[in-house]
C-alpha cells in the first residue's frame, strides 16, 4: 500500500556504502517526495460521508502549512488553515500543530465548527498520519479515521 516503502537497487546500494539505516533512508526518501505543494481534491470522512475540498497543503524541509475549503458546490461551507512542523517514519508523517484558524456550517458528517484560533510559540499537539504517495497523488489518513486526498501542484 505504502508507495514509499519500495527500494530501489540505487537505495540499496546507498545504504550499503554510507551505513545508514534503512529506516533513516525511507525517511528523507519520504520527505523528499512530499515536498513541494498538493492540490486538495476530496475528503474521505470516517463515516463514508464524501465531501469535494479545495485548496492547498505545502511542505518544506519539516515544516507544513494548509489552507482548504469543503465546498457544497461552488459555495465553500467550511474552511481550515493550519501549520507547524512535521516528521516523517515509517510510513507515517506526524504533524506538530501550532497555527489552526477553522470556522464551518454542518455538513453531512460534519458538525458546525465555531470561529476557532490558535497560535502556539512553542510545542503543540502531535497527530501521527497514515502517509500514502502514488505517483502524483497523496493520501493522508488521519487517527479520527477521516482521509484528504490531493493531486500534485508543484514541486
Amino acid at each position: 500500500m505504502h508507495a514509499l516503502r519500495s527500494w530501489s537497487i540505487a537505495t540499496l546500494f546507498f545504504v550499503g556504502f554510507t551505513g545508514a539505516t534503512p529506516a533513516a533512508v525511507a525517511a528523507q526518501t519520504a520527505e523528499t517526495q512530499l515536498q513541494g505543494a498538493w492540490a486538495a481534491y476530496e475528503y474521505l470522512l470516517a463515516d463514508g460521508a464524501r465531501h469535494a475540498v479545495r485548496g492547498r497543503i505545502i511542505f518544506t524541509s519539516g515544516d507544513w502549512q494548509v489552507l482548504f475549503f469543503v465546498m457544497d458546490g461552488d459555495e465553500p461551507r467550511r474552511g481550515s488553515g493550519e501549520g507547524g512542523r512535521y516528521t516523517i517514519e515509517d510510513g507515517l508523517v506526524t504533524f506538530e500543530h501550532l497555527f489552526h484558524l477553522s470556522v464551518g456550517d454542518e455538513m453531512a458528517g460534519l458538525p458546525a465548527s465555531p470561529l476557532t484560533l490558535t497560535a502556539r510559540s512553542g510545542t503543540g499537539p502531535l497527530e501521527p498520519t497514515d502517509l500514502e504517495i502514488d505517483g502524483d497523488r497523496l493520501t493522508l489518513r488521519f487517527p479520527s479515521g477521516n482521509a484528504m486526498m490531493f493531486t500534485r501542484s508543484s514541486n
